[in-house]
């Protein structure tokens, strides 16, 4: 399988390095308008072709599919040339940066069919352990959920730097950040865990002087059964991680589930299970297994896990949530050092 990358941000090394696990793949082309850039990551990669952009790859170059790790207000574009050359495509999260562009892209010829959203979350080791353990039963039925995200990536070090900017500075211009950018992977798990979700309330905030969107979020859904599902994401925190920490607690008639970033525990009557997923780890295993089932796919045939009517779903919530929260509160701005 010949595969084509376009973006040579800092998202592309695990794109590259899922590929390389593959021994029926090889990425033959990397684009992107930073061509300095993109040669530095093919050849850190064995990559000998370096292009602008998609279309001149896909006209220079016999592919099978192409991987798009580009900024999102690109992704339809890069889709739609995909498409078009008859590609499978491969698309990093969010697919586009409203649901209403992502509804038009799913209306066009061969796309649904075609297309897998790279949305990795769920394929993290410890999140594929809980859904073991949910399917089989352990906990019971759901009570409820409530997972914390806790982040330092928008609060400013000692020398007024801001861990997430420095990472990704395109965040700091963007409207829609947290909910969009980042807490859209943890919904999409949450639904993918528990089952459609329906949004009761939400919250969104800005702390952070140096971006334009919201930093904090809070929402409430609730499960078909009408449990409660409770999300907190705050990414302003002093002395926090500089990569967001997920604590998930889930709740069940006969047991409790409980993820504190690394550790994951299973309580029932009949004891515990205790097991530790290093973050480093599981963040390249969740590339890993993404663009591995993506590749089987095509290889074997049969629907991809987060195709697009999936991801559809994942992009309502997050809609929901901007819709019900209503413009960006600031609620005080972080300090600066320096």
């Amino acid at each position: 399988m010949r595969v084509g990358l376009v973006g040579a941000g800092q998202i592309a090394p695990f794109h590259l390095r899922g590929w390389a696990k593959l021994p029926h793949a090889r990425v033959v082309g990397v684009a992107d308008p930073d061509i300095a850039r993109a040669r530095a990551l093919a050849e850190a990669h064995g990559i000998a072709e370096v292009f602008a952009d998609a279309a001149p790859m896909l006209a220079a170059l016999a592919l099978d599919a192409l991987d798009i790790a580009s900024p999102r207000e690109h992704h339809v574009a890069h889709v739609r040339i995909g498409i078009a050359a008859g590609l499978w495509v491969l698309c990093q999260k969010p697919l586009a940066p409203t649901l209403a562009e992502a509804e038009a892209l799913a209306a066009e010829p061969g796309v649904a069919t075609r297309l897998m959203v790279h949305e990795n979350w769920r394929f993290r080791p410890p999140f594929r352990r809980i859904q073991a353990w949910l399917a089989s039963g352990r906990i019971g039925a759901l009570r409820g959920a409530v997972l914390q995200v806790r982040g330092s990536a928008f609060f400013p070090d000692s020398q007024g730097r801001y861990p997430g900017l420095m990472r990704q500075p395109f965040m700091a211009a963007l409207d829609r950040l947290v909910v969009s950018e980042a807490l859209i992977h943890e919904l999409d798990v949450l639904r993918w865990l528990l089952g459609p979700l329906r949004l009761r309330a939400a919250w969104i905030a800005r702390t952070c002087p140096a971006v334009r969107g919201e930093d904090r979020a809070s929402a409430a859904f609730e499960t078909e059964a009408g449990a409660p599902v409770l999300v907190d994401a705050d990414y302003a925190v002093p002395g926090g991680p500089s990569r967001a920490a997920d604590e998930l607690r889930l709740v069940g008639t006969a047991g409790c589930i409980h993820l504190d970033r690394e550790t994951l525990a299973l309580c029932t009557a009949s004891g515990e299970v205790h097991e530790h997923h290093p973050h480093e780890a599981a963040y390249q295993a969740a590339f890993d297994a993404c663009i591995g089932h993506f590749a089987a796919r095509i290889m074997a045939g049969g629907r991809f896990e987060t195709d697009l009517s999936d991801n559809l779903q994942t992009l309502e919530l997050v809609e929901a949530i901007y819709r019900a929260a209503g413009p960006v509160r600031v609620v005080g701005a972080a300090p600066v050092h320096g």
